[in-house]
Formats: C-alpha cells, sequence, structure tokens
C-alpha cells in the first residue's frame, strides 16, 4: 500500500508542529513519519560562522529540494532513506544523520514546503497554518532565544531583513496550493477533525482496495 503524504506550511512561528500534533492524535494516527523541512537546509560547514549566520534561510534556494524530493520518492515506494539533520546552533547541518524507514503517513512541514511544483506533485493533501504576524514574532522571539541560543539583536535584525520580507514575498503566496488553510489564531478543532476524518477515510479506502475479493 503506498504511503499517504501531507505537506504542512505556514509562516516561521505559525503554529505547524502544534497543528501536525493535534492531526496526529485526533486521527489516532500511529505509522506516522514527521519530516521538518528545516533538516534540508543547505550544508554550510565549509563556511566560516559569520557567512553562514547572514544566510537567507526564508528564500527557497536555502534549501535542498532535490535531495528532499528525491528522498520523498524513495519513501513513497517503500526505501529507507538517510535524512539529514540540521543544526541550528551552528548554522550547518549536523554530521549525523538519521535513519528512516517509510511509513503509511508521511507528514513533512515548513515554511517553504509548498512552493516547490515537484514536491507538490507528490503530496496527497496541502495544509496552510495561518496566524497573525505580529503573534508570530513573539513566537519566534521566544522559541529562538530559548532553543536556539539566539541574541535579541540577531533575532530582530534577521526578521526585518528577511523574515518579514521573505514571507511576503514566497511563504504567503503558497497559500494558493493549500486544500486546507486553518487560522491559528483561534480554536483549529474543525479543521483538525475535518482532516482527521480525511486522512482515515483515505486509509480505510486503500485498505478495502487491497483486501483480497472472495471467489
Amino acid at each position: 500500500m503506498k504511503p499517504l503524504l501531507y505537506l504542512v506550511a505556514g509562516g516561521s512561528a505559525s503554529g505547524k508542529s502544534t497543528v501536525v500534533q493535534k492531526i496526529v492524535a485526533r486521527a489516532g494516527l500511529d505509522d506516522v513519519l514527521i519530516i521538518n523541512h528545516d533538516d534540508y537546509y543547505h550544508d554550510q560547514r565549509d563556511m566560516p560562522m559569520e557567512t553562514r549566520m547572514k544566510t537567507n534561510y526564508d528564500h527557497p534556494k536555502s534549501l535542498d529540494n532535490n535531495l528532499l524530493y528525491d528522498h520523498l520518492k524513495a519513501l513513497l515506494a517503500g526505501e529507507t532513506i538517510e535524512k539529514p539533520v540540521y543544526d541550528f546552533v551552528q548554522y550547518t547541518r549536523s554530521l549525523q544523520s538519521e535513519t528512516i524507514q517509510p511509513r503509511s503517513i508521511i507528514i513533512v512541514e515548513g515554511i517553504l514546503i509548498l512552493e516547490n511544483e515537484h514536491i507538490r506533485g507528490l503530496s496527497d493533501l496541502n495544509i496552510y497554518v495561518e496566524l497573525d504576524d505580529d503573534i508570530r514574532f513573539i513566537r519566534r522571539l521566544k522559541r529562538d532565544m530559548s532553543e536556539r541560543g539566539r541574541s535579541l539583536n540577531n533575532i530582530i535584525e534577521q526578521y526585518e531583513s528577511t523574515v518579514k520580507p521573505m514571507f511576503h514575498r514566497f511563504i504567503k503566496p503558497t497559500k494558493r496550493y493549500a486544500d486546507v488553510i486553518i487560522p491559528n489564531d483561534r480554536s483549529h478543532d474543525i479543521a483538525v477533525d475535518l482532516i482527521a476524518t480525511k486522512i482515515n477515510q483515505t486509509l480505510q479506502m486503500q485498505q478495502s482496495s487491497t483486501r483480497p475479493t472472495k471467489s
């Protein structure tokens, strides 16, 4: 049975991971693989730290989408991959990779995951999580200071120079490719319920089609 692929996009700190977790829990999924698009940022270990810090991480060219596309095709074909792991403190890929086995459900989340036409072509459902810009900035500020060791000045400078302009140039326009748009500034239980129901219905249809017919 071919795995199902779902893509979840939205601005930085819009709550994509939380929405994904709620969908997985609501649908009662246990055979699920969640991939973060961030792990596919290009390797920058040969660059000095100062140069790495100036990389525009909100531009589509910062991501190795060719590798992700090949990995997703492999997973959908039932093959194992070696997924890169990104180190946000060092601004480059970790020397460690992660061995990933295919699962029945594959979910990829990331700010620019709906921007790439070839990756969209593999998807069974596209989701966009929307949240007010000011709330997203506050969430990003707290996250980057506590989890990624960033300074206040660094976060503000990055937000003003790349994060905000790139959001309006590249990320927000990908809403047009979404099958479902989830407003995350209020309760999104109905949207989560609808998506969970859709996933379960699709799985049931797949299972029914693979059952042997009685002679």
